[in-house]
């Protein structure tokens, strides 16, 4: 349950940390009375070297992982911003969504922090921290139309405010950072999938296997990757035994049915936005999340916002996958309108933006 002081304070510094899946992150933002923020440090630990034997994220491996290294990268992120807690404003911790262990160990230790400096505790929606990065980088503000795409979520919503969040679509099953890591997974490529794939998708030829583009041209607004991905498999299963060649005329083939169909389902909420909204003359676009960093997707998203007359907007590379930054950013916003959590605030695997939204037909938790 959160709590309210009578009077917002007028500047936050904040420690975010950030372990709701293969990251070990924690970092120091700084928050003026404006609005305005600067980054103090920013430290990221990957674990993609414990999971890589097994071809995906281990929850059991990734819990020990954080707990043998946040200690010492949340001392670094104090020390590379040349501040001690009593310097704090605020503790930040990632408390949702995401795998439960290692959430539980970021949370512990953001609350156990903040219990002995006598700072306000924050339990941060990871999906927020990723919505309201462009408040940081981009100094913009909501409302804003906005396509989060991650290893989890898929879905595009409106950023009414801080805290304020209404979704208009969603995947009805895999999210396409999923589909990314599970592709390069049949493809035998190695960890983390999404840049494998990208990456040998430069050197392929996107026309030659013709994939399906999963709900294009559907007034349905939600998103769906199954059963692109199933035909990947199906044409490396026909191709078999697989050359570089078709493994990278694969990538780029996937890739190129990615932004068709995810170009195609932003034009939808596009349309819809002006339609719902015809008297904003400024129409933000933002796209954040771990596939974000795809340099073929960004180029394919700022092509249809131009299109629509939409700002585009997107984090730096290094600010699309899990970071504490953007944990410690989501902190301070909330911070700075006078909100904390109690201590015995959960943990949570799952934790939607909007609560209320309708069940998309054929979703899966996740949604």
């Amino acid at each position: 349950m959160a709590e309210t002081s009578d009077s917002a304070p007028h500047s936050a510094l904040v420690l975010g940390i950030e372990t709701s899946c293969d990251e070990t992150a924690a970092a120091v933002v700084a928050r003026d009375d404006t609005g305005r923020g600067r980054i103090l440090s920013n430290v990221v630990l990957s674990q993609f070297d414990k999971h890589a034997l097994y071809g995906g994220v281990v929850p059991e491996i990734a819990a020990r992982a954080h707990t043998e290294s946040l200690d010492r990268l949340v001392k670094a992120a104090l020390e590379g911003a040349d501040v001690g807690l009593d310097d704090l404003s605020g503790v930040a911790a990632a408390t949702g969504p995401g795998l439960i262990g290692g959430l539980i160990v970021g949370a512990t230790t953001a609350k156990a922090l903040a219990l002995a400096a006598r700072k306000p505790f924050l339990a941060v929606n990871h999906l927020e921290a990723h919505a309201l990065t462009v408040g940081l980088t981009d100094q913009l503000r909501p409302p804003y139309l906005m396509l989060l795409v991650s290893g989890g979520h898929t879905q595009l919503l409106l950023v009414e405010a801080v805290g304020r969040y209404r979704r208009l679509a969603t995947t009805i099953d895999d999210a396409l950072g999923e589909a990314f890591d599970k592709t390069a997974k049949l493809l035998g490529l190695p960890m983390p999938g999404g840049p494998a794939v990208e990456k040998w998708a430069l050197a392929g030829n996107g026309t030659r296997f013709p994939l399906p583009r999963p709900m294009k041209g559907r007034e349905d607004p939600h998103f769906s990757f199954a059963g692109l991905k199933t035909a990947v498999r199906h044409a490396a299963m026909h191709e078999a035994p697989l050359s570089e060649k078709t493994i990278a005329d694969l990538c780029a083939s996937f890739q190129a049915a990615v932004c068709d169909s995810v170009s195609d389902r932003v034009r939808h909420a596009m349309r819809a936005v002006i339609t719902n909204f015809p008297d904003k003359a400024h129409r933000p676009f933002v796209v954040a999340g771990g596939v974000a960093a795809n340099k073929a997707l960004r180029q394919t998203l700022v092509e249809v916002a131009n299109e629509y007359d939409f700002s585009f907007h997107a984090p730096p590379l290094e600010l699309c996958g899990d970071n504490g930054v953007m944990i410690a950013w989501a902190g301070a916003e909330r911070l700075s309108q006078g909100k904390s959590d109690m201590l015995d605030a959960p943990a949570r695997p799952r934790w939607p933006l909007d609560s209320d939204a309708p069940k998309a037909i054929g979703a899966g938790v996740k949604a």
